[in-house]
């Protein structure tokens, strides 16, 4: 009896079955890629199937993939880099994770925009002779030429009849309860939802300014995508007609028309926001800046920073649309933008009630860095008071796994910078924040968060002045921006606009009911008994445990024993012992 050799076989991967492979990943809702990285691969795929094995340029990406105009610029704009490292580590997630014996895969090889196609290599039994090997044949034809034997039992054994079952029935067998399988799971897994899509058309009635309108485009594009929370499209890929995986709800398609008009030195763009599957007009507006000795490069970037903002903002027009369209208890896209309208605009119990989509998409999903991003901001803000130490580590844990995997995401540098403060490291904190506004300059949430920092840090003037400039031409302002302006006020013994500015904060933040009562308490007015009783209602006991509410703000002691003094005005009943001692 010889001992059992095996060799490997190399198997080449035939069109064939390469365009099989392509179709079967792209149906797969268990590969988590963008319907902007999935064109990509569709794209990359067909360039190879055309005999482009040397690459494909990355003009040429953005230009018939991305919807880029002619004007696109590589080495200023790194959108293709950015999503073709994102489909890359989609598609190895993919087959790390799925990857079957003998299967043909797809791998995007770095230094180069092409696809690959391989399959597995397989062990075979190695040569051992003419007879072996037609012995082997025949044993196999008579086994599969007899697909169920009764055999007879021996004497003194029980009766019971014996069934052989051929290789092609167990495999049928198999494929049925892999099906039944996976077609329960599938029905019972929750809606996975996609971002918006979003197509951008702009034209200029005066010729003369054409130029400028297609300016005026290619930037706003090129700002909507630093967001990250729109998939900008061409206007033709944007009307949703390709039906999506099953239990994957495709983000809703929008399109958004502009008319460019001068009026002398004056530039102005009209908009309107349109559903592109049922064409209903959703919302129309006028942006104006003042021209006047200003360059055409300088009025498109005040026009597409009031654009964008009203655009793509997690309170802006369209995501503000996809909040109410979603089910609550979606995946995805929909979990992410409630979890951070909740951050801006509720309090802790409301953060909470965010974490549990939170935790299904990173456990399902760990390389999404968008999920990992806001868990590690809803974990530190869903806690009132000190944030215990491995709650911040996880935090922190998450938001590093967020830049690693998306190093060009401000909201990846966001989480850092707000997982840092918590953990005392403001000078580190402050670096992340600076990142995050570096990569997504329009962004007033990233704005505003810094200026929570550098206000916290003592850099007083320089956090007011960015507060103040994420307020501006947004829809609704931030409530960081608000808190930031209300402390400021009440720093500078301004009591009449610290209260008037800490009513306009629209949440349920202990500092802002903590500030609204100081400030009227400073003022002697009659209305901070009320004020006061509300306080009272939501913190019972922030009367002795003033000092471990507030501590993880980082406030300056200065301003964190004047708040205590105006708090005394009216009428509460705090311990002083520790205090000091506790900033």
């Amino acid at each position: 009896m010889h001992a059992e050799e095996h060799g490997t076989r190399d198997c080449e991967v035939t069109e064939t079955e390469a365009r099989a492979e392509v179709e079967r990943l792209l149906s797969d809702i268990r590969f988590h890629a963008t319907e902007r990285q999935r064109a990509i691969l569709r794209y990359l795929a067909e360039r190879h199937f055309g005999g482009h094995d040397d690459g494909v340029k990355a003009y040429s990406i953005a230009i018939d993939v991305l919807g880029r105009s002619s004007s696109f610029e590589p080495s200023l704009d790194p959108i293709v880099r950015i999503e073709v490292s994102r489909l890359r580590s989609a598609v190895a997630n993919y087959y790390e994770a799925f990857r079957q014996p003998d299967c043909v895969s797809i791998d995007l090889p770095k230094g180069k925009y092409v696809v690959v196609f391989s399959k597995a290599a397989v062990d075979e039994p190695a040569e051992s002779g003419e007879a072996v090997e037609n012995g082997e044949q025949e044993a196999e034809q008579a086994y599969s030429a007899t697909p169920v034997e009764m055999v007879m039992p021996a004497a003194g054994r029980a009766a019971r009849p014996r069934k052989w079952i051929t290789p092609l029935s167990a495999a049928a067998m198999f494929c049925v309860a892999v099906s039944a399988a996976t077609a329960g799971w599938l029905y019972t897994r929750p809606v996975f939802t996609m971002r918006p899509a979003v197509s951008v058309s702009i034209s200029a009635p005066d010729q003369q300014l054409e130029g400028e309108a297609t300016l005026t485009r290619d930037m706003l594009i090129t700002a909507l995508t630093q967001f990250q929370t729109l998939t900008v499209t061409s206007e033709d890929d944007a009307t949703g007609s390709v039906p999506p995986p099953l239990h994957v709800q495709p983000g809703r398609s929008y399109r958004i028309d502009m008319k460019y008009y001068g009026d002398n030195g004056d530039r102005s763009v009209w908009w309107q926001i349109v559903d592109s599957g049922s064409g209903d007009l959703l919302k129309a507006g006028l942006e104006k800046v003042d021209g006047d000795g200003k360059s055409p490069q300088a009025v498109s970037g005040e026009l597409v920073a009031e654009l964008s903002r009203r655009f793509a903002t997690t309170r802006g027009v369209i995501n503000s649309i996809e909040i109410r369209h979603n089910a609550i208890g979606a995946l995805g896209n929909a979990c992410i933008l409630r979890a951070e309208f909740e951050l801006d605009d509720g309090g802790p119990s409301d953060v909470a009630a965010t974490s549990g989509c939170l935790e299904r998409m990173v456990a399902k999903e760990p390389s999404n860095a968008d999920a990992a991003a806001t868990l590690s901001r809803v974990l530190i803000a869903k806690e009132e008071g000190v944030v215990p130490e491995e709650t911040v580590a996880r935090s922190l844990m998450l938001a590093n796994r967020a830049v690693s995997l998306a190093p060009a995401s401000d909201r990846a540098q966001i989480a850092l910078m707000v997982a840092q403060f918590d953990a005392g490291r403001i000078q580190t904190a402050i670096s992340a924040g600076n990142r995050a506004l570096a990569l997504n300059p329009n962004n007033p949430d990233a704005t505003a968060k810094l200026a929570m920092v550098l206000f916290a840090a003592g850099y007083w003037q320089g956090a007011a002045g960015m507060a103040e400039a994420s307020a501006k031409s947004v829809d609704v302002v931030p409530h960081d921006a608000l808190l930031v302006l209300a402390l400021d006020a009440y720093r500078r013994g301004n009591w009449s606009e610290a209260s008037l500015l800490a009513e306009q904060v629209n949440c349920s933040d202990f500092v802002v009911r903590a500030l609204r009562a100081a400030s009227l308490g400073q003022l002697g007015s009659d209305a901070a008994a009320e004020r006061l009783a509300q306080l009272r209602s939501r913190n019972p006991d922030f009367e002795s445990n003033f000092r471990n509410l507030i501590a993880d703000r980082r406030y300056q002691q200065t301003l964190v024993a004047s708040m205590e003094e105006g708090l005394r005005k009216a009428g509460a009943h705090l311990s002083s012992e520790g205090l000091a001692s506790a900033f």
